[in-house]
């Protein structure tokens, strides 16, 4: 987990020392969707975190709309190095 998280800063980094930037939350929650929804294929009943997911998706769609509206470009670039849209 550690290193795939740090492998996601280091893939969507705007600088050197980039750790909070709006590209990089897109990145982390797209982990983090991409982990609870593998967890959901095992545990099916598991109701308390399907609360946590919905919050995720709903935040990376937030967090994705103000990227297009602020910087097309980058947003163009998280799209596509993230595989989000089909």
């Amino acid at each position: 987990m550690i290193k795939k998280k740090k492998d996601t800063i280091n893939s969507l980094a705007l600088h050197k020392k980039d750790v909070g930037s709006t590209e990089i939350q897109i990145g982390l929650l797209t982990d983090k969707i991409t982990k609870l929804s593998d967890h959901f294929k095992k545990f099916k009943k598991d109701k308390h975190s399907t609360l946590g997911l919905a919050k995720s998706v709903n935040k990376r769609k937030k967090l994705l709309a103000y990227l297009k509206r602020k910087n097309s470009e980058s947003y163009q670039k998280v799209i596509k190095q993230l595989n989000l849209r089909k």
